[in-house]
């Protein structure tokens, strides 16, 4: 069977996926990895990737791309979302990564964003649906909101730049996250969430990336992290408030400690269990299905699907 890989390099960390293609046109894992980089920290406030976030990420994006090709990788399409599309110095990152990996990262907009997110939970979650499929992708720096009909077909896609890292840098000051701050967090996102149109009746929403399925472990207490306990499980509104309340709460030094958590994630997960939370209220639904699947498999099906051979 034919193998490709793909590289989804976010505002907060890089994603590899190598699968194979099956004669019928699926894809088998053969190896998933993440690893958090902040490629897009400071980005929100300078409109410049940092020296430190491109050098991290390099290496990573580097190691990632050689191990693909040590697997039997025939192509390794790379993607790169909202810090490098913000930053004025993008170009010079895109060159980096030529030169340093080997590979070429291609910026995508937020539109292709969402419908590569909906594509990628439409093919886990769609024939499930009993009516139109919702996919909510939070990232580091913005978030997609993707409506889709039961067919597959996609009605509307926004992306809005509200993401973990964007707000906590954008509002968060403080350890633990006093009230004040969150407040601030959230009636930004209700203003921002405001635009949406109502979903369809009999929606259900899915929420792809690693906010919503961190959260999910943190939930579950799934420690060390098992993605065969998260994909497809349910978050409830009941849930998330209880997340925000107890993350709001607590010392960074504690969050690092919470078990489903890593470690390197605790300082914008307060800010992206608030997105999460707000956008099921935007939506007025009471859950959100939960997929360890995310843009890298969108990605894989859109280059590397069968009728693009």
């Amino acid at each position: 069977m034919p193998r490709f890989a793909t590289i989804d390099v976010g505002t907060n960390s890089v994603l590899l996926l190598v699968a194979d293609r099956t004669p019928e046109g699926q894809f088998q894992a053969i190896l998933e990895k993440a690893e958090i980089t902040r490629l897009g920290r400071g980005v929100d406030k300078s409109r410049r990737l940092s020296p430190e976030g491109m050098s991290a990420t390099l290496e990573v994006l580097t190691a990632f791309a050689n191990e693909a090709r040590e697997l039997g990788a025939e192509g390794i399409a790379v993607s790169a979302t909202s810090a490098a599309r913000d930053a004025q110095n993008g170009a010079e990152f895109l060159q980096a990564a030529q030169k340093q990996a080997g590979v070429t990262v291609e910026i995508i907009s937020g539109e292709l964003e969402a419908q590569l997110s909906f594509a990628s939970a439409y093919m886990d979650f769609g024939s499930e649906a009993a009516g139109p499929l919702l996919v909510i992708d939070i990232g580091g720096g913005s978030t997609e909101f993707i409506y889709g009909n039961s067919a597959g077909r996609v009605d509307f896609r926004h992306s809005f730049d509200v993401g973990s890292v964007r707000l906590t840098e954008r509002f968060i000051h403080s350890d633990p996250v006093p009230p004040a701050e969150r407040e601030r967090v959230t009636a930004h996102l209700r203003e921002t969430f405001s635009s949406l149109p109502p979903p369809p009746p009999a929606s259900e929403l899915v929420g792809v990336a690693g906010t919503v399925t961190t959260l999910y472990a943190l939930q579950h207490r799934i420690d060390p992290y098992d993605s065969t306990r998260v994909h497809g499980g349910t978050l409830t509104a009941l849930q998330l408030g209880q997340l925000v309340d107890q993350l709001c709460s607590l010392p960074l030094a504690d969050r690092r400690t919470l078990p489903g958590l890593q470690p390197k994630r605790a300082d914008v997960i307060p800010a992206g269990a608030l997105i999460l939370h707000e956008a099921l209220r935007a939506l007025g639904l009471d859950e959100c299905r939960v997929s360890d699947r995310g843009l890298r498999w969108g990605l894989m099906a859109h280059r590397f699907g069968a009728s693009r051979s």
